[in-house]
């Protein structure tokens, strides 16, 4: 590299190889800008998508304000609003320092522009004025035709013919320097805008932010007041969800048990009548050796199983728009501690009237009322999803559903008088953990 250089600096000049080393930095960090701004759009990106969750959450909080029973899901939204504006204010942060980054960036091209053009200009200026003062001694026909012979006379005009290219080209650099500038101040003035936008934007978070805060606040305090009844109230959910998750269990085995010998009655006779004799068919062990009731699947079935495998932390939610409310597995209320959570699913909060939908494709194996509430299962090889608290479903038993499907509407509560949705997915008899299978928001 360094002798290539230094025959480019023998060939060319010094300036030539200022101006070739300044292209390069130009281009390299043309580069990183273009990198910096993907960064920037995905940012945008994902600020959309968290001011979409927290009008959603907002719409829902609006509707809990003058619902009595609705205290402890009103807990879980402010929860949730908090951590959502936590996140755009990081996601606003994250924003200024990359303006800041790119601004700087800007700014330096601009230096580099301006040194760029500067020399572009003394070179242009030199060379006209050499032009200038040698105008009697270039004559550019008597220079020609004083030629010695005709090689040397082709020389000349090809020599008059770079030197006036050399000249245009020089003017038109000058020109596209001269623009590249003007766009990059430009771009200036456009970021600093952007900049006082995004802080304006960002003090007005931080105010809401400290809003909610006090709300959740005040909220905690009117909970300590009640804690009493909610402790009874939630007790009495809690048990009232295990006695549907009991009724779900017997159904799901029995569903597993009758799946079983329906096949297994087809292969004994499918082998009875290939060797012409009555033959008896072994007992199934798949489930001799594991705790749990394990299904055996057709090919299909198999192929539909490793579908929904390969789609873990992929799969929609059940629910187009809502706010999770109540998380899956065991611990201490987070509003009333002395209630022990026990939840084999998670409970997301909607608006009036939403539908539910399934997460991926699958048969529907039961569709069931236990204790006034609408239960619908759809199995997908091994696994099951489970929708609970549906006010109608519109599926049967035995249908085939697709992915984001309709399958019924979502139903009040009756204690909280708000929309929730149930949702659980189960490995044959065993539940799941659903945050782990569905697509993060």
């Amino acid at each position: 590299m360094y002798l290539y250089m230094k025959n480019f600096q023998t060939r060319y000049g010094k300036g030539a190889v200022r101006l070739l080393c300044l292209s390069v930095f130009l281009l390299f960090t043309a580069y990183g800008f273009a990198q910096s701004g993907k960064s920037s759009t995905q940012l945008k990106k994902d600020k959309q998508k968290i001011e979409n969750e927290i009008a959603q959450t907002q719409k829902l909080l609006k509707k809990t304000e003058s619902n009595q029973k609705a205290a402890v899901q009103q807990a879980a939204l402010l929860r949730q609003q908090i951590q959502n504006r936590e996140k755009i204010i990081t996601n606003l942060n994250s924003q200024i320092i990359q303006m800041e980054d790119e601004q700087e960036q800007n700014q330096q091209e601009i230096s580099q522009l301006e040194k760029k053009l500067s020399y572009m200009k003394a070179d242009y200026a030199q060379v006209v004025y050499n032009a200038y003062r040698n105008r009697r001694l270039m004559d550019k026909v008597t220079f020609i035709l004083a030629a010695d012979d005709f090689s040397q006379m082709f020389r000349r005009l090809r020599y008059y013919a770079i030197f006036s290219r050399n000249v245009r080209e020089q003017a038109e650099r000058i020109t596209k320097t001269t623009g590249e500038l003007t766009k990059k101040n430009e771009e200036i003035v456009v970021l600093k805008n952007d900049k006082l936008n995004t802080l304006s934007s960002k003090e007005q978070e931080i105010k809401n932010l400290e809003i909610d805060r006090r709300k959740k606040t005040q909220n905690a305090e009117k909970l300590k007041k009640e804690s009493k009844k909610l402790n009874d109230d939630l007790k009495k959910q809690q048990q009232q969800r295990k006695n549907i998750e009991a009724a779900i269990q017997k159904a799901v085995k029995e569903e597993i048990a009758r799946a079983n010998a329906e096949r297994e009655r087809k292969a004994k006779a499918a082998k009875g009548k290939s060797s012409g004799t009555s033959t008896s068919t072994k007992p199934s062990t798949s489930g001799s050796t594991k705790p749990t009731a394990t299904i055996s699947l057709t090919p299909e079935e198999q192929t539909l199983n490793t579908s929904f495998i390969n789609n873990k932390g992929r799969l929609p939610w059940p629910v187009a728009k809502g706010a999770k409310v109540s998380d899956f597995g065991s611990y201490p209320h987070p509003d009333v501690p002395s209630v022990q959570v026990d939840n084999h699913g998670i409970d997301i909060m909607v608006e009036a009237g939403t539908p539910a939908r399934a997460v991926f494709e699958g048969v529907v194996t039961g569709v069931m009322n236990i204790m006034g509430t609408t239960v619908v299962m759809v199995r997908h090889g091994e696994y099951l999803t489970v929708y609970q608290n549906l006010s109608s479903a519109n599926v049967k038993k035995g249908d085939k559903v697709s992915t984001k499907q309709t399958i019924g509407t979502v139903a009040k509560s009756s204690s909280s008088n708000t929309y929730e949705l149930h949702f659980e997915i189960w490995k044959n008899d065993r539940y799941v953990n659903p945050n782990e299978w569905l697509a993060r928001k």
